[in-house]
């Protein structure tokens, strides 16, 4: 009976034995760890998730962030590296997007591939519909690279959703802006790499297919793009002229598509640099930016001639919100991935904190019960860490335990990063780094497998989200999930 006893009050269940006068009532049990500081954040923790309540109601304005190559353990460790930046020991700071509080995962795969690229992934996202490897918002039809296959067979985007709704749109990234990724917002293409004209083959131009920097400046669905910021200049030069920072366009047809996009939008503002760029002011309805010829700088080597992606941002929904119906945005951390291409991890986690800090301006900037915010990546990398480093190691140096370094069975040291393959890769015996090398920015992690870049992943990323209909993301999702998101909240398409 002793027992029964016991376990009922432990339960919360009322008891009243007969003879005794005692009752056994539920209540909170003192444990030894209860002043424990991870003990106590647990229990705020608890109160404020319940204190949380879902914001079911239409969105006015939806913001879709898209860290290239931002695998799970990219934010990881990105969340320490920044932690360790600013003193801490890292393991235990948090990055803004960590803050959103409806989470789910998203599933990357292609239709044709397990590992998957950025055009089919993007394509999932802004139009509602897996698709193949290399194609640019059109549906599963599509072969790449063959032009005939894509006409009649093009995936209405969000963004042409949302325009044609009169809501205002833009896009932006550090990337070229004609890269898969954001070219998928505005563009229909059978290959992301016909981003101007002369990519295409002469079969495609017949066909009908025109470049993707050409689909920038058609846009007219309608009041077309009020913002555009990124890189890729010379994909709307000709190679006769010379931009103003000396490099020479890429088109072949003769077209100069800025003054083209100028003469179409004479209420509009072209850029190509920081002292540009900030001259837009309250007065803007319409900007058109474009800072590298390229791609724009790593955040790790950008200097004061172009924008951080957190300026970008901020400007970018002043110039937005003057839209009493509401706009749409991506906002693209386009060289995280090609970071990771690279095996140069200190490059990718800069970008990811740039990323990071992009979407505190929007949060800043944004009312949580009006604007449907949502973080994601692309796709992943084959980014790893390995054991056992003691708390607060440096995440780009050496694994290190109790004051000595980490070696492997051949009595080498090891950085905590490293990759599943890339140009790192050695035919041979493993070097055997030193910490100096390691911290180095231009340092390229140690991968296995031998390929002049660094592959993707096909693991799952992450989606955190904020906002009107954010609730929805729930378990792990396929990719093209989130467009049904943005869409259930915005009511564009049924």
């Amino acid at each position: 009976m002793k027992g029964s006893y016991l376990a009922l009050a432990i339960s919360g269940i009322l008891v009243s034995l007969p003879g005794c006068s005692s009752t056994v009532t539920k209540s909170a049990m003192d444990v030894p760890q209860k002043n424990d500081v991870w003990y106590s954040d647990a229990e705020a923790k608890i109160a404020k998730a319940k204190a949380m309540k879902p914001i079911d109601k239409p969105a006015k304005n939806v913001i879709l962030f898209v860290g290239d190559g931002m695998s799970i353990g990219t934010v990881t460790a990105a969340r320490i590296f920044e932690g360790q930046r600013r003193g801490l020991l890292g393991e235990e700071y948090s990055l803004t997007m960590e803050s959103l509080p409806h989470m789910a995962l998203s599933k990357t795969y292609n239709t044709n591939s397990q590992i998957p690229d950025s055009a089919g992934t993007a394509t999932a996202m802004v139009t509602g519909v897996k698709s193949k490897q290399g194609v640019i918002s059109v549906d599963d039809n599509v072969h790449r690279g063959f032009c005939n296959t894509a006409i009649g067979n093009e995936a209405t985007t969000a963004w042409e959703l949302a325009a044609e709704e009169g809501l205002s749109a833009g896009v932006i990234s550090t990337a070229r802006i004609t890269h898969a990724t954001p070219a998928t917002t505005y563009a229909h293409s059978a290959d992301r790499n016909w981003e101007n004209d002369t990519k295409l083959t002469n079969i495609a131009k017949n066909q009908g297919c025109v470049d993707i920097a050409q689909q920038l400046i058609d846009f007219d669905k309608g009041d077309g793009l009020q913002v555009v910021f990124g890189g890729g200049r010379r994909e709307f030069l000709p190679n006769t002229v010379v931009d103003p920072e000396g490099k020479k366009g890429k088109r072949g047809d003769g077209r100069n598509l800025i003054s083209e996009w100028q003469q179409k939008h004479p209420d509009g503002q072209y850029v190509y640099d920081k002292a540009g760029f900030d001259k837009l002011d309250e007065k803007t309805t319409r900007a058109f930016g474009l800072f590298e010829s390229s791609h724009m700088k790593y955040e790790a080597d950008r200097r004061d001639g172009e924008p951080s992606l957190a300026e970008m941002t901020s400007k970018a929904i002043d110039i937005l919100s003057k839209n009493d119906k509401g706009y749409i945005l991506m906002v693209e951390a386009g060289r995280i991935d090609h970071a990771h291409h690279a095996t140069n991890a200190a490059r990718a986690l800069a970008d990811t904190v740039a990323f990071d800090d992009a979407i505190k301006a929007a949060l800043d900037k944004t009312n949580v019960e009006d604007t449907l915010v949502i973080v994601t990546a692309d796709h992943a990398h084959t980014l790893i860490m390995n054991g056992y480093s003691d708390r607060g190691n440096p995440i780009l140096g050496l694994s290190k335990k109790g004051g000595k370094y980490n070696t492997d069975d051949f009595g080498k040291r090891y950085t905590t990063l490293a990759y599943g393959n890339g140009a790192s890769a050695v035919n041979g015996a493993r070097a055997n780094p030193t910490q100096e090398e390691a911290m180095q920015l231009d340092y390229m992690q140690q991968s296995l497998v031998r390929f002049g870049s660094e592959t993707h992943s096909g693991e799952d990323v992450a989606i955190f989200a904020r906002g009107p209909q954010a609730y929805l993301f729930q378990g792990a999702v396929e990719q093209n999930y989130i467009y049904h998101v943005m869409n259930e909240a915005l009511g564009l398409a049924k």
